[in-house]
């Protein structure tokens, strides 16, 4: 699973990738400068890690992971093949969830590819691309559903039927995420097609250091948009996040952040939002040699769960035991936990809780 970082050239997408992989993609003043996607795999923040850590003093500890894709940056006429378009296009195709990356600052030392700073614009600049491609794609899906309809199938007439819906609804100007459709039909016509605008989108707004806690009159536009479609809107000074990065010490880093009014990195938050966007959460193993965050996708049964380990945990599957991180942090130890009768034992319909702290009983 992972999230691409995505928007106009030079609005600070590398900048960001790069405060989140600490890897160093090339990152500079002119579009275009990224061609290749660069790919992170990154750590997700969880202080849930650290305090398990604190009480089992385990020889190592394993975080969960969340990969980000920094994509070039699209301009209008993408759609068309302008620019890099095509390449951008089949890059974010191959993701599952969106970062949308706006400038949201003024800084007449940083060249606006557009020549000026709106961020409403930007937006819909990306919005209508990735529109136009995506009603690309229900056309050429329509004419062979089309045939096999004109023939009397009843499925491929209600596919047809979707679609139709589907691509009224991007020639309006609205993306295929937001097009009312039952959700039945949803999994069965839409799903399977994987259109660019049905990815779940976070908006990030690319903001100066006066503005990284509070915001600013462009952030303010930017929540108006992602409020009407029911998306959430970030914060962040990359720029500033670009510096904290480079701090050696953890002292260091917080006392910049104290200076800013921050309580942690922006892009810690991102990271997590991002994991949340892609429908993930996180359980838990702990023990003496390790204590592990795994991830899963919400929603996930005890036997999936287990597969995500080995797959031979998820067909030998016999029961899970399980501690919610609250009990686990409450008591301090496994053995207390179970002493307080607050260890569950639940079998194959156990659907997993964000944080539940796991042991698998398997036969193979």
């Amino acid at each position: 699973m992972k999230a691409g970082i995505v928007g106009l050239p030079n609005v600070g997408k590398s900048t960001l990738f790069n405060c989140l992989s600490q890897a160093k993609a090339q990152s500079a003043n002119f579009p275009f400068c990224t061609i290749e996607p660069n790919v992170g795999v990154v750590n997700v923040p969880d202080p849930r890690l650290i305090k398990l850590e604190e009480l089992v003093q385990p020889q190592r500890v394993i975080p969960a992971t969340v990969e980000i894709v920094d994509i070039a940056g699209l301009v209008k006429g993408a759609s068309k093949g302008e620019g890099l378009g095509n390449q951008f296009l089949a890059n974010i195709r191959e993701t599952d969830a969106i970062l949308h990356v706006l400038r949201c600052f003024d800084n007449d030392n940083i060249v606006h590819v557009e020549g000026r700073v709106n961020p409403e614009s930007d937006k819909e600049i990306i919005d209508m691309e990735l529109q136009l491609k995506d009603l690309e794609t229900v056309e050429k899906r329509l004419e062979k559903v089309h045939r096999a309809a004109r023939t009397g199938n009843k499925e491929a007439q209600k596919e047809q039927d979707v679609l139709n819906q589907v691509k009224h609804g991007l020639s309006s100007g609205i993306s295929v995420r937001g097009i009312e459709i039952d959700e039945d039909l949803r999994k069965e016509f839409i799903t399977p097609v994987q259109f660019i605008t049905d990815k779940p989108v976070l908006y990030v707004c690319n903001v100066d250091e006066e503005s990284a806690a509070t915001g600013n009159a462009y952030v303010e536009r930017v929540r108006a948009l992602a409020l009407a479609e029911g998306a959430e809107v970030l914060v962040l000074a990359v720029a500033t996040e670009a510096d904290i990065t480079e701090l050696e010490t953890f002292e260091e880093r917080q006392m910049f952040l104290d200076d800013l009014g921050l309580d942690e990195p922006g892009a810690s938050k991102l990271i997590r939002s991002a994991y949340t966007l892609l429908n993930l959460q996180t359980y838990f193993t702990a023990g003496e040699k390790e204590v592990r965050a795994w991830t899963i996708p919400v929603g996930a049964t005890a036997p999936q769960a287990a597969g995500v380990i080995h797959s031979d945990f998820e067909k030998g599957f016999i029961r899970a035991e399980v501690i919610s991180f609250d009990h686990y942090a409450q008591y301090g130890s496994e053995s207390k936990v179970r002493e307080a009768g607050k260890l569950g034992v639940e079998g194959k319909e156990y659907i997993v809780k964000d944080g539940d702290v796991m042991h698998f009983r398997f036969n193979v």
